[in-house]
């Protein structure tokens, strides 16, 4: 016999429950074996227009002074300054809590809203928010002078454009977090807003773990609000984190703004997104020392000004980097950012060759570029790729394989400089394997070669696929041009290329010291014409092998 089916029980519970859904349980601290300390306990009240500072920093001294534990943070909105952590201590900011920057230049003992030295097993985490209530003002630049960005002044004054640019409010103060030659660092969970300044800035860090944290600044007028600043730190694993910076998102330095100028050395960077106004992932120009051995896989670079920037200014090496597994989407922002919209760029040079205030004789050395692989990317930009070394320190070792690169063109932009879509000049050993340049339209009236290599000694150029731009002007005038250039380049294979449809010339080979040059089984049935010499180039400097035709 089926028994019958009684549906009170199951009815009174859905009522208890359906009861009990308008009561929220208070919020707890995270489940740890260490003593929790609350801020609230300490005298926080969670209220905006209270100074929190005293309480927070009671709470996390009292935590410290107990061995170690965990300092809670509940919802709620807390102003404060300076904060100093301490070692042990893991600071835990919960869903809901707010941690804002106070609008008050006492409160600032640091030139940061969370500051450490020589500190060791610091955490600061959560899934709460720290703001660091940035604000800026547009007015002309005045007597303001950036010698990065003086081309792209000179661009607007050539079209009578007033020089508004953004600057940042006087009432705001410092970075989110400036920790000084700490150890056992983790930063993870968080969402870290409108910094004043770089959002958080490690020097001479070892074992600094940044894992799913969130950074944002205002893309238009954001300057100076970098994302992650590492500079002289060394085990750094960065992860799953969304960045959007008005300034540069990722950048490695070697400086000696703390201390000695450290190496900056064994870093991973994975599964994160980034976008800029500056550069998204930036080997920076200040390098005394060396940044060297750091992978970059997995990313997604979106609407950045400049996508990845090798630049050496002062003396140090930058070698033994691999980027792979990569999307890149340059736009071209205002004047005053640094770059042009490009995805790749390298550039190597002394001090008193980029500041005009600098003196030679205060210039070290220049600086090194080596060993460095881009690998298995799509990158779509708006202007021009240049990648140069320097007359006394070419670059050297560069690889880029299998990377798919589109240049685009803006007819809403001020002004566009790009020409040839991507250009080498000065490097040593340079591999360039199943590289593809497609030109996007609109079609720009500039626009010339697709490759140009100049002054290169070693070069490799494998299953290569394009041509040279196209062109609303006359047919012959794009036939004109050649997709590769080859100027003043001894020893190089181009290998199993193929030239696009509408290709005029596929390979030209410029200049005197232009020799060894071998072209072998390259589809050039599509080529007006399959490779030419000019500029001084003899015969001799070219041998063609099994091309197909």
């Amino acid at each position: 016999m089926t028994p019958k089916f009684h549906p009170a029980p199951l009815v009174i519970a859905a009522i208890l429950i359906l009861a009990g859904a308008g009561r929220v349980a208070p919020m707890t601290a995270p489940a740890s074996s260490s003593p929790t300390f609350n801020v609230r306990e300490f005298g926080a009240t969670g209220v905006k227009a209270d100074d929190a500072r005293a309480a927070i920093q009671r709470t996390i001294d009292a935590c410290a002074a107990a061995g170690g534990g965990l300092v809670y943070v509940p919802p709620g909105e807390y102003s404060t300054g300076t904060i100093h952590l301490r070692s042990g201590v893991r600071l835990y900011i919960e869903a809901g809590a707010t941690v804002f920057s106070i609008k008050k230049k006492e409160a600032f003992d640091k030139d940061a809203l969370f500051y450490g030295e020589d500190l060791t097993g610091v955490t600061l985490e959560g899934r709460g928010t720290i703001d660091g209530q940035a604000g800026y003002v547009r007015r002309l630049k005045g007597d303001h002078h950036d010698d990065f960005i003086y081309p792209n002044q000179v661009e607007m004054e050539k079209l009578g454009r007033p020089l508004v640019r953004s600057f940042p409010r006087e009432d705001q103060f410092g970075h989110l977090v400036l920790l000084i030659r700490c150890k056992d660092v983790r930063i993870a969970g968080l969402s870290f807003i409108d910094s004043p300044s770089w959002t958080i800035r490690p020097y001479g860090c070892e074992r600094l773990t940044i894992d799913g944290v969130r950074i944002r600044s205002s893309l238009q007028d954001g300057v100076w609000a970098d994302g992650i600043d590492p500079d002289g730190c060394k085990d750094v694993r960065i992860a799953n984190s969304t960045i959007e910076t008005g300034d540069d998102a990722l950048v490695f330095y070697s400086m000696n703004w703390f201390g000695p100028a450290l190496p900056c050395e064994n870093i991973t960077v994975t599964n994160c997104r980034l976008s800029s106004a500056s550069s998204a992932i930036k080997f920076c120009d200040g390098n005394m020392n060396a940044i060297r051995n750091v992978t970059i896989d997995n990313c997604v670079i979106t609407d950045s000004n400049r996508g990845i920037a090798f630049m050496d200014f002062d003396g140090g090496v930058v070698e033994n980097i691999i980027l792979s597994n990569l999307t890149i989407d340059c736009v071209r922002y205002e004047w005053f950012w640094w770059g042009d919209g490009e995805p790749f760029h390298f550039n190597v040079k002394k001090r008193s060759e980029v500041h005009r205030d600098s003196k030679k004789e205060d210039d070290r050395p220049a600086g090194h570029i080596r060993n460095v692989k881009i690998a298995n990317v799509i990158a779509r930009g708006r202007g021009s790729s240049v990648c140069n070394g320097h007359p006394d320190a070419w670059l050297e070792g560069i690889t880029f394989d299998n990377v798919k690169l589109v240049l685009a063109h803006d007819p809403a932009a001020a002004y566009d400089k790009a020409v040839n879509a991507l250009t080498f000049k000065q490097v040593r050993n340079l591999k360039l394997r199943n590289l593809e340049i497609v030109w996007d339209k609109p079609e720009y009236g500039r626009w010339e070669s697709a490759l140009v290599l100049d002054e290169i000694q070693g070069l490799e150029i494998d299953g290569f696929q394009g041509r040279q731009a196209p062109s609303d002007r006359v047919v012959a005038e794009a036939e004109g041009k050649a997709a590769i250039v080859l100027r003043q380049v001894e020893g190089a294979v181009v290998r199993g290329g193929t030239a696009a449809p509408g290709t005029g010339t596929f390979v030209e080979v410029q200049g005197p010291k232009s020799r060894d040059i071998v072209l072998a089984g390259n589809d050039v049935r599509r080529a007006k014409t399959p490779y030419r010499l000019s500029m001084g180039a003899g015969p001799a400097s070219v041998r063609e092998m099994n091309g197909i035709r």
